[in-house]
């Protein structure tokens, strides 16, 4: 699988009927008329989605002849993941679960274990010469067959495949540049240096405005500040789309060995160094905790710019309506250099990116049902059927390109435009990324973006061209998770094990930055290490292992 594998994701539908789908639907809950589909998905209120009164979903209705019913959640990870599970648990589940990759999708682990309690049906019969968006795209990206199948060999479900350059490099810092300049500095290349611009904006007032009501840094949920401030020590992967320990982030492979990153010396360090930091104020005390809601408050603070640098994927922090500007202060900061170099960036997991499936048939769904969801997948998996699922209406939420206009990789040709939609309509006739299914970098680039990169109709290039900072510095310790096949009773065992790991390293690395852990004790470290064995690390690291060598 390719490093681009890494940092895609993958989508799919199909039209005949498995008998092992048969079998399971004769023994499962009792289902609606076949003209009416139920459907789990997440919607986001906020930007006008209502997926029961959308543009995009009687579009769906009226070429397939079908009532679709919502179960919906919104987009906030954890909620999302408690109630798709809440959902499962009740017995009275819907036809498909339909849902975000950054959200609350299925792991592969899920999957296998739904699919064998027959909760699930297998979809590889089912994709075929009924299916032919799906199967083209499967033979454009053959990554996104692969990321869809699971390690026994089945397709339990279709994930989406989104070829988001931005996306592969989450872990980025945008600081204020303005701010750099009124105080005579330059962005940051080391851990050291970037000290020195912190306590600077921390004392110096460089908003001007007389009061020390400066941030120096700040972030929402503290994984993407965690990534960026410990990768010039080690390899650290994000951990933004892991609440729920689906990935094993915490490993590395470090000369074909498998590692769990928390037990090495050099992670100690790097932790030392963002705890300094957040010991003598430069990182935000809400950093941890916040969520995006709390941190645009901040970025949009109507007492003035208070914001000095944000570590997020993306300066979604701060709103273009600002009147003093402040939307275009923020630029990127180039992966720092430290001890282990500036080569230790983590890439290769964007918006979407783990193996699992965002779109799965339950066996309430009748052979009836399973083709109509299946020509409503394969639809969007089409140019014309993604366009208006993922964006809406043509004339109103995009346009077609006209003479003169630039695509965000100039050297495609122009496909189509996004227009800027009201605050609070951007949704209100698409599904946006639930039905992102085949978003190749081709589809993706070649929309119309302005030159501009300080206009929110620049945003995507400004975006595109920040990101071109961070490649080239992929480390070498990366850890191919997505290659290995694990099943069986292993992977039952190995799910409980990463869960806990994974939730715990998060949980410790925030006791350790605020204090409630002494990463300076060894009597602390000592004891953070005796936790890792209890939760099996080693057993963790065994099982990766084992797998991986056997891909060699």
């Amino acid at each position: 699988m390719t490093s681009r594998f890494a940092r895609a994701a993958a989508a799919g539908t199909a039209l005949a009927v498995a008998s092992l789908a048969f079998a399971a639907c004769s023994s499962g809950p009792e289902t609606t008329p076949d003209d009416v589909i139920t459907i789990f998905a997440p919607q986001d209120s906020a930007q006008g989605q209502d997926l029961e009164n959308n543009a995009f979903t009687e579009l769906i209705e009226e070429k397939f002849d079908v009532d679709l019913k919502f179960e919906t959640t919104n987009w906030d990870g954890t909620a999302a993941a408690e109630k798709r599970q809440i959902s499962l648990a009740s017995g009275d589940y819907p036809d498909a679960y339909m849902l975000i990759p950054w959200v609350d999708q299925f792991s592969m682990e899920e999957l296998v274990k739904l699919g064998g309690q027959g909760v699930i049906l297998p979809l590889d019969d089912l994709i075929g010469e009924d299916t032919p968006n799906l199967t083209a795209a499967f033979e454009k990206e053959p990554g996104f067959e692969e990321l869809a199948t699971a390690p026994d060999g089945k397709i339990w479900g279709i994930p989406a495949w989104n070829d988001c350059y931005h996306c592969s490099y989450p872990s980025k810092l945008w600081m204020n540049s303005e701010w750099l300049a009124r105080l005579g500095l330059e962005q940051p290349t080391t851990p050291e240096e970037l000290r020195t611009v912190l306590e600077a904006f921390k004392t110096q007032d460089p908003n001007g405005n007389g009061q020390a009501d400066e941030i120096p840094l700040s972030a929402s949920g503290g994984a993407t500040l965690l990534s960026y401030l410990m990768n010039p020590f080690l390899y650290t992967a994000e951990m933004y789309s892991n609440a729920e320990g689906v990935n094993p982030s915490a490993l590395g492979a470090v000369n074909g060995q498998v590692t769990l990153q928390a037990t090495r010396d050099e992670w100690r360090d790097a932790i030392s160094y963002v705890t300094s930091l957040y010991a003598d104020g430069l990182i935000d005390e809400g950093a941890f905790t916040q969520n995006g809601d709390a941190l645009t408050a901040k970025g949009n603070s109507a007492e003035g710019v208070i914001l000095g640098s944000v570590a997020v994927m993306h300066p979604w922090f701060v709103s273009a309506d600002n009147e003093d500007g402040r939307y275009a202060q923020y630029d990127p900061v180039a992966p720092l250099a430290g001890p282990g170099g500036d080569d230790t960036y983590y890439s290769g997991g964007g918006a979407g990116a783990a193996p699992g499936a965002t779109f799965v048939i339950t066996n309430r769904s009748s052979e009836a049902k399973q083709q109509k969801l299946m020509q409503i997948v394969d639809f969007m998996v089409s140019y014309e059927g993604h366009l208006q699922a993922e964006f809406g209406v043509e004339g109103v939420d995009w346009v077609q390109p006209e003479e003169g206009d630039v695509a965000l990789d100039e050297s495609l040709e122009p496909n189509f435009e996004l227009t800027t939609a009201p605050s609070g309509e951007q949704l209100k006739n698409a599904w946006g990324p639930m039905a992102q299914f085949f978003s190749d970098a081709e589809f993706r680039n070649s929309q119309v973006t302005a030159t501009d990169i300080y206009t929110a109709e620049g945003y995507e290039r400004r975006l595109f061209e920040a990101t071109k900072l961070y490649e080239g510095h992929e480390s070498a310790e990366l850890f191919p998770f997505w290659e290995v096949k694990i099943t069986g009773d292993t992977a039952t065992e190995l799910a409980t094990i990463q869960t806990n790991i994974e939730n715990f390293i998060v949980q410790a690395s925030a006791e350790f930055v605020t204090g409630v852990r002494d990463i300076n004790s060894d009597a602390d470290w000592d004891e953070f290490q005796q936790n890792l064995t209890d939760l099996g690390a080693d057993r963790y690291v065994e099982i990766y292992q084992t797998a991986w060598d056997e891909t060699k």
